[in-house]
């Protein structure tokens, strides 16, 4: 059987394209990496995602892949070893929604309204931010994982708050979650983010603080969303 050409188009700072790399290590699928500079994007990454321009690209035997939560099914679909959507269909579905959950309102509120604002608006996206961090805790009772006893694709979807949001709640000197209302939310970030596969793959904490910061002062003195879309959103 000829090799497999496996190759994650990423940025380094982007935690997108860690879903992909995570699931990939976990299935034990060799593949190569390829850097992306989004401010000088290759002419790969613009012929492999032509729609969206962004990353991460999975490209397999030649074949391109796109959107993160679509790439990790793929991967699912394709390496069967260390499954990561449950086989019930209910559960499945109930997977689904979670990640999609985790995109639509979970990084929406923390990146969107609370990073790249400040004052009354800031204040205005705590309580609302809470109370989506909320669901999260309530998901997790009785589970290690939200995957269950091992990590799965709600874990890889969601993997991102486990590392990023710490660095957000450093750059803006706000502490978001605490140990008396998110108990079992801190558990799983102290259990997924230490696991040695999901470990190993964090990058420099220190570099991503200094983007991040970087990028929130320069938004906040725009007064536009241009800088998120460069650090954070350049995914999917």
């Amino acid at each position: 059987m000829a090799e497999e050409e496996v190759k994650v188009f990423r940025t380094w700072s982007s935690p997108f394209p860690l879903r992909v790399i995570w699931a990939l290590k976990l299935k034990g699928v060799e593949f190569d990496t390829v850097y992306e500079d989004l401010s000088n994007k290759s002419p790969l990454l613009l012929q492999y995602n032509p729609v969206h321009k962004k990353v991460p690209v999975l490209l397999h035997n030649g074949k391109p892949i796109c959107e993160s939560l679509v790439i990790l099914e793929y991967v699912d679909e394709t390496w069967k070893q260390f499954p990561l959507l449950p086989q019930d269909p209910h559960e499945r579905a109930k997977a689904r929604f979670w990640a999609k959950f985790g995109d639509d309102k979970v990084s929406q509120s923390i990146a969107y309204g609370i990073l790249f604002k400040q004052g009354k608006e800031q204040e205005e996206e705590i309580p609302r931010a809470m109370e989506i961090l909320q669901h999260l805790e309530e998901e997790l009772k009785g589970k290690k994982f939200f995957g269950g006893e091992k990590i799965g694709f709600v874990d890889l979807a969601l993997g991102w708050l486990a590392y990023y949001l710490g660095i957000f709640e450093e750059v803006i000197g706000l502490k978001l979650i605490d140990q008396e209302k998110f108990p079992l939310l801190l558990q799983w970030i102290q259990e997924f983010s230490t696991a040695p596969i999901i470990q190993e793959n964090w990058p420099p904490r220190d570099k991503l603080i200094a983007k991040f910061a970087a990028s929130r002062e320069a938004a906040l003195a725009r007064g536009l969303k241009q800088g998120m879309v460069q650090v954070f959103v350049c995914h999917k």
